[in-house]
């Protein structure tokens, strides 16, 4: 960028920092540039992607309104880019992790997930590929004249390294477990900070523990003898319930139980027969 430019982009920054809601800061390291203009595509109605150099990233920052938003320096490295948005922070982490793709793992690469080879038949047939299964220490056989690996294994653990005995191995069972898309380090909203370790919510644990208080909400409410809107029919239910156990129990006739003593009456009447016999 020519040094005459660089108060109009600043400039154009400065205007987008302040006309977004959300503003995000995303790490763009090993983004290659067609995976990268997919996911603007996909992205283009929602979200505004924005990069710019590190220094005029820092200086527009410096001269934005918004509440906090200088804690977004901090976390401002090599290649970074703007994310900016009016979509809520936890519904853009959604929508950036959905434009994720595999990709093959290359050396050096650090795995976020444990790689695991499953134990069955590949499409290998015997020879070489042996060689290439086993140096990493999966235990291989040979079924119906393919290779066939006989133990599920990891291979790679979170967090460890690709090597070249890795690269080799993913490449000839075709499995790709990395992946390639954007990296959202942090976002602010309204002053608020939010890391991706908040941002990155799990729906279906959160729906568990919703329904459990629910639920547990509706137990006390019962138990307790306090009605509401959502449990008086509930607890109508259950005194029903426990009067016309007590009037069977107790032989009480009641028009509305008269059937069920009577079956009662019936059910001890056959077993006293069947013990008397």
């Amino acid at each position: 960028m020519l040094k005459s430019e660089k108060p109009k982009e600043m400039e154009n920054v400065i205007k987008l920092l302040n006309e977004y809601n959300v503003v995000g800061i995303l790490d763009m390291h090993k983004i290659p540039g067609r995976q990268l203009q997919k996911i603007r595509e996909n992205l283009r109605d929602k979200v505004v992607i924005r990069m710019c150099t590190k220094n005029i990233l820092m200086r527009s920052i410096d001269d934005c309104n918004k509440k906090n938003i200088f804690d977004l320096k901090e976390q401002i490295r090599g290649a970074s880019a703007l994310i900016l948005t009016n979509e809520n922070p936890f519904r853009l982490f959604k929508m950036i992790k959905k434009n994720r793709s595999p990709a093959k793992a290359r050396l050096g690469d650090v795995v976020k997930k444990d790689i695991v080879i499953p134990k069955g038949s590949t499409e290998l047939p015997p020879g070489p590929a042996i060689s290439t299964l086993q140096k990493v220490g999966l235990k291989t056989g040979v079924q119906q004249g393919k290779i066939a690996i006989m133990q599920e294994k990891v291979i790679l653990k979170s967090g460890e390294s690709v090597n070249e005995d890795v690269v080799n191995l993913l490449s000839l069972l075709k499995i790709e477990p990395m992946e390639i898309g954007l990296e959202l380090i942090v976002v602010i909203e309204d002053g608020i900070i939010y890391k991706k370790e908040v941002l990155d919510v799990d729906d279906s644990y959160y729906e568990n523990e919703m329904i459990s208080a629910v639920q547990k909400a509706i137990n006390l409410s019962v138990n307790s003898g306090y009605p509401t809107e959502k449990t008086v029919e509930i607890m109508i239910q259950k005194a029903f319930n426990e009067v016309k156990n007590l009037c069977v129990d107790l032989d009480l006739l009641e028009k509305d139980f008269v059937d069920d003593i009577i079956i009662k009456t019936i059910r001890q009447a056959t077993v006293l027969e069947e013990l008397t016999k």
